[in-house]
């Protein structure tokens, strides 16, 4: 098994001030506006872009949700072993409000079908966006695109893309997995 760094530190904190910037562009002061991490890896995600809204860019009050999938995926029965769910913790109402779900890879699109699905649960948005940090294109099962993506990866399928998080795992990293 190797590894090759596909984004340093560096490089992850540029294309995370550039979504910010497209979050920005397109949600101003974001009073209608709700951020969504995907639980369990996009939560960093989010809580990142959230502060650097909040710090650089005097974003006040965003709304930052965490979402727990865990039993919406249609794979949650496949395997042997036991799932634990995340928490979810959305303490604002959706209703009506611009949703930005946000996740650290795309790949099948699998986990964002789920998002959906478990959203309903607390009402009905008046639109749903995501932003995702790597985009894997040529791996989709469903017609799902993210609306802000940080890079794309050209992936096969025996090919993993780790995303490592300082808060999570010591350090700022992403790598390109080969089995």
């Amino acid at each position: 098994m190797s590894q090759k760094v596909l984004l340093s530190a560096k490089e992850i904190h540029i294309i995370l001030h550039r979504l910010a910037c497209q979050l920005l562009e397109n949600h101003l002061d974001f009073t209608n506006t709700v951020l969504i991490g995907i639980q369990p890896r996009g939560v960093f995600l989010a809580k990142r872009l959230t502060k650097i809204l909040n710090e650089d860019y005097g974003i006040k009050n965003i709304k930052l949700g965490f979402l727990d999938i865990t039993f919406y995926r249609d794979d949650f029965r496949r395997g042997d072993k036991t799932l634990e769910a995340n928490a979810t913790k959305i303490d604002f109402i959706v209703e009506d409000k611009k949703v930005v779900f946000i996740d650290d890879v795309l790949y099948t699109g699998r986990s964002i079908r789920a998002a959906l699905t478990a959203m309903q649960s607390f009402g009905r948005p008046l639109e749903i966006e995501l932003l995702t940090l790597i985009d894997r294109r040529f791996s989709r099962h469903l017609p799902i695109q993210p609306n802000y993506r940080g890079r794309q990866v050209d992936a096969i399928n025996d090919e993993k893309v780790k995303v490592m998080w300082e808060e999570n795992d010591g350090e700022d990293v992403i790598y390109l997995v080969s089995r």
